[in-house]
């Protein structure tokens, strides 16, 4: 239970090392983009490269050359969404979400709550984050394609609008 025989260590450290140094080597020569959390596609490959990763460390049946295809796999789609998404809107619209407004001028949007399955106490929260107190000085809470929250103050300046993306409808 506790040890089963050093050949078993010794695949792990050795076939690890070996994964762990294929693994950064991609993400060196694909850039910062690959491990971004910019949306739903890149939290998911993150997560598909670590569960990949203690896949081959720990498993016999996963042979080092298969486990270093699934990284380049993985990272090569993450690859062609990113850059089909940075050159097509309508691929954009397909495969990423729109960044959603939660509360517009110290008012939360029900619809909008409801919508997106998000609780006011979870906006609040999120407003206390970023140090904020008085919901009358919050212009707005966006719920990003992340799954992060944005607590924005201040009024735009024209042509400076970051909320330009931001759907309107609550």
């Amino acid at each position: 239970m506790f040890f089963d025989q050093w050949e078993g260590l010794l695949r792990v450290v050795v076939v690890g090392t070996l994964a762990y140094v294929a693994l950064v080597v991609l993400l060196r020569l694909t850039g910062k983009r690959t491990l971004s959390k910019m949306n739903a596609f890149d939290f998911v490959v993150t997560v598909a490269l670590g569960s990949t990763l203690a896949t081959v460390l720990l498993s016999r049946d996963v042979a080092l050359a298969e486990g270093a295809a699934a990284f380049a796999l993985l990272i090569g789609l993450q690859m062609a969404v990113a850059w089909g998404s940075a050159r097509s809107p309508r691929f954009r619209r397909l495969v990423k979400a729109e960044p959603r407004l939660l509360l517009h001028r110290g008012e939360m949007l029900h619809g909008a709550l409801l919508a997106e399955r998000v609780a006011p106490e979870e906006v609040l929260a999120a407003v206390r984050s970023s140090g904020q107190a008085d919901l009358s000085q919050v212009t707005a809470v966006v719920l990003e394609t992340d799954g992060t929250f944005s607590v924005v103050s201040g009024e735009p300046v024209e042509g400076y609008d970051a909320m330009a993306t931001v759907g309107r409808i609550g």
